[in-house]
């Protein structure tokens, strides 16, 4: 069993924290807001610290999940330099999604102060995290892909490592913009059943057995179909990710339209107060144009 740091309780962190724990990992917890590491700790085993350099000293590994670029810049070197309180050979895994580039300087730094670091987004949702059941695509060092494998299995359910650092974020990239395109498309169909007056529920039911079939078909078009949209990813969230696709995209010289309309989509939605609701609301959107 290792001495683990897991940074970031949010909706993602807090179960995969907590499959750590009871694995039997001795975990050291830091979060921002102290009343959800006080909620955490009183669901799980661990220790938790009112400072980052104090949490993550003395550990074997220091797990991140947090939000955006700026926030893993400010942890690990910024403001709360906690890379600088980390003993030499901690390997650092980050399962933030970030630009590629983001991780590139943090894993230079890291290699400058003996320290090791991986990127390796998530993908699976906040369902996957609860079950243990995340999708996860690693970019890091040859030598340190199986001790990632070992850490992060109570929380795994597919691990692949994509390349050197930095190909587990350009990987997230490509699961954006599909789920983009897929989430659109299914909004669109299911308006267009909507307006032909057909039984939205019964259409899905036939076609989600055949080639149009999705997760988001399975998963969301009863809810989508209910107007319930508080369930899993934040459109404010995918705005940053596509945000980042966007921008990926430009120096590697790819044309994707569609993940530029989709974003835009949501710019809209967020224009309209919606920037909570998760990203199937990309329906509430065609319905409100309609009215």
């Amino acid at each position: 069993m290792a001495t683990l740091a897991f940074i970031g309780l949010g909706n993602m962190g807090y179960p995969m924290a907590g499959h750590l724990a009871n694995r039997g990992h001795e975990l050291r917890i830091y979060n921002r807001t102290q009343e959800k590491q006080r909620q955490w700790l009183s669901e799980f085993r661990g220790l938790g610290f009112p400072d980052i350099a104090t949490t993550v000293s003395d550990c074997d590994a220091v797990i991140l999940c947090v939000g955006r670029d700026d926030d893993v810049r400010d942890l690990l070197t910024g403001q709360h330099k906690a890379m600088a309180a980390m003993r030499p050979g901690t390997l650092i895994i980050d399962h933030t999604t970030t630009s590629a580039a983001l991780a590139e300087e943090m894993a230079s730094v890291a290699q400058q102060s003996g320290l090791r670091f991986a990127d390796a987004p998530v993908s699976g949702g906040q369902q996957g995290a609860i079950n243990g059941q995340l999708s996860l695509m690693v970019g890091c060092q040859e030598d340190d892909y199986r001790e990632i494998q070992q850490l992060t299995s109570p929380y795994t359910r597919k691990i692949e490592r994509m390349g050197d650092i930095g190909a587990g974020q350009k990987t997230k990239m490509v699961n954006q913009i599909c789920v983009a395109g897929l989430i659109q498309a299914l909004a669109e169909g299911l308006h267009f059943a909507e307006q032909a007056g057909l039984d939205r529920s019964k259409v899905m039911s036939v076609i989600s057995q055949g080639a149009a079939g999705s997760w988001q078909m399975s998963n969301r078009h009863q809810t989508m179909i209910n107007g319930e949209y508080h369930h899993g990813f934040a459109i404010d969230w995918m705005r940053k990710d596509l945000d980042i696709c966007l921008q990926e995209a430009q120096l590697n010289g790819s044309d994707i339209p569609v993940t530029r309309l989709v974003n835009e989509y949501y710019r809209e939605l967020q224009s309209m107060g919606a920037g909570r609701l998760d990203t199937s609301a990309l329906l509430l959107r065609l319905q409100q144009q309609k009215n």
